[in-house]
């Protein structure tokens, strides 16, 4: 079973930015991250084929909408990064990386794929 262990958390100002990275200790097909914020239910944000880097955003992250985050794989290094722009109180959460079985695309669909390993998390908080 693959490991992930994220790193890169903290607290920032509205309007900052975080780079989230998750080492991942395999390669792994499909990719994503999600978060979770106190008594709110989870919500996926997107996920990435190492195939070829294609990502893959769910309506509320659509990075064509908004550009604010960013998903990106280094598969050399066995590393996915999550960059967050323009950070928003709501954004204030625990991150998590995880992994998913093909196709990678389903990490749009509504709920979210079937993860099947996700990492400890990684708190960002936002203050306004």
């Amino acid at each position: 079973q693959v490991q992930l262990v994220e790193s890169g958390g903290g607290s920032v100002q509205a309007g900052g930015s975080l780079r989230l990275s998750c080492a991942v200790s395999k390669y792994t097909t499909c990719l994503g991250w999600f978060r979770q914020a106190p008594g709110k239910e989870r919500e996926v944000i997107g996920g990435i084929y190492s195939g070829n880097g294609n990502t893959y955003f769910t309506d509320s992250f659509d990075d064509s909408v908004e550009g604010r985050f960013t998903i990106s794989l280094d598969n050399a290094r066995n590393t996915m990064s999550l960059e967050m722009n323009n950070l928003k109180p709501e954004d204030t959460a625990m991150y998590y990386c995880a992994a998913y079985q093909p196709p990678c695309t389903d990490v749009v669909r509504p709920g979210g794929p079937e993860f099947s390993s996700w990492g400890q998390g990684t708190q960002v908080t936002v203050s306004s």
